[in-house]
């Protein structure tokens, strides 16, 4: 099955409002194995609206439609779909009563606006909204259903989830598409691409691989399309199994995962405190490790030596001998403040980053994105180097993404 998402705002074309609701639904689709072959967004005007109905592909048998259902003039969705499905609007008691549910239990009258929500099309199978106001509307016509649903968040997902998804589900039967992705750090794209040559030659035909590259990050997609799940399944781990045998220094985690709640999860199973000692990302990986919750498990705290004399304070005891002889910027500097750290934070782990954010501040030998990045444990310490690029949030990014995924394969 293959499908269209049509999202109707002024909002979305402005940027006003950013179009999560085509990306959620999105996922929800594949996990039923419907294929979303276009996103198209689109003004809530009348001939916008008339004209994508009239131009769907005809390979698309699913149309999913959102937003324009509201009680103000600007919403036209529902007259639309009127026209194009030769329907006419009749009352719904049931509708009528939800929506009068809905402003009883808030304390508020319905007004006329509001139950003339309650006409809906004669030739749609009404989708009741507890969440909402706005109904949604199912419609069947040589063989396409077109969904049209709330633009409201929450009233999109809690439609999809309990009336939509399960009724896509039995439609499909035994037709079944499986995602795996696995997430890689410290290696760029066309870089990986090279080292996994062979392995990507050799997939199987009915496994497919996208590469899906991020700030400091790059996934691996592993799609599987078939009739048996637990032969899908199979294959994806086994094939992820001869990956990890080839990057195993470059895999962090898996799917959803993040850095940092794989980082918190490691930390959480081996019952070890980290402390962080930061210079050029400012505070920025601590606060990505206490993002997650019940990171006061394991995190006790961090220090931010931005200035030179914060390193070389009590705090970190870096000696300025090392500042001096070798820069602010540099293995010997980062190693000292993650043992000064850990010492003085008394924590199992001290991760400690220093580098050139820039935009200025480079020299030739060392220009700005040049970063080292340290960790020290009861094994001693380790440091590495980087050369990230000259944006300043971007290398933030990924001094806080290498030093997390550094910390990451310590405790394998």
């Amino acid at each position: 099955m293959k499908a269209l998402i049509l999202s109707i705002g002024e909002e979305l074309l402005t940027g006003q409002t950013v179009n999560t609701n085509a990306a959620w639904m999105a996922r929800q689709l594949n996990l039923a194995a419907v294929e979303v072959e276009e996103i198209r967004v689109i003004h809530d005007k009348r001939d916008d609206i008339r004209r994508s109905l009239q131009e769907v592909d005809p390979a698309i048998s699913l149309v999913l439609i959102t937003g324009g259902l509201g009680p103000t003039r600007d919403d036209v969705t529902r007259d639309v779909l009127c026209e194009h499905f030769d329907a006419r609007l009749v009352p719904d008691q049931e509708v009528l009563n939800d929506i009068t549910t809905y402003f009883t239990q808030r304390g508020r009258e319905v007004t006329g606006i509001n139950r003339d929500q309650a006409m809906v099309p004669n030739k749609a199978r009404v989708l009741r909204n507890p969440n909402g106001t706005a109904p949604g509307m199912w419609f069947e016509l040589d063989g396409r259903s077109c969904i049209a649903m709330p633009g409201v968040p929450f009233e999109m997902k809690e439609m999809m989830r309990n009336l939509v998804m399960p009724a896509l589900l039995e439609k499909q039967g035994d037709r079944h598409i499986l995602h795996k992705t696995v997430l890689t750090q410290g290696v760029g794209e066309s870089a990986l691409m090279e080292i996994i040559e062979g392995w990507e030659d050799n997939l199987p035909e009915d496994i497919q691989l996208a590469y899906l590259p991020s700030t400091g990050i790059v996934k691996l997609r592993l799609t599987g399309r078939g009739s048996h799940k637990s032969q899908l399944e199979e294959v994806i781990n086994g094939q992820i199994d001869r990956l990890k045998q080839i990057i195993p220094e470059y895999i962090w985690g898996y799917d959803d995962d993040t850095l940092e709640g794989v980082l918190g999860e490691r930390l959480r199973e081996r019952g070890l405190t980290l402390t962080t000692a930061e210079s050029c990302t400012g505070g920025y990986l601590a606060h990505r490790i206490t993002s997650v919750a019940g990171s006061s498990d394991y995190f006790t705290g961090g220090i931010i030596a931005y200035d030179n004399r914060v390193k070389t304070g009590p705090l970190l005891g870096v000696d300025t001998r090392l500042i001096d002889s070798h820069g602010a910027v540099s293995r010997e500097v980062a190693e000292a403040m993650a043992l000064g750290a850990r010492e003085g934070m008394h924590t199992d782990l001290a991760v400690a980053t220093t580098g050139i954010a820039g935009p200025g501040g480079g020299t030739t030998n060392k220009p700005v994105g040049t970063t080292w990045i340290a960790i020290a444990s009861e094994k001693g310490v380790h440091s590495k180097h980087y050369a990230f690029g000259n944006n300043r949030g971007r290398n933030l990014i990924l001094a806080a993404n290498a030093a997390m995924a550094m910390l990451i394969h310590s405790l394998k």
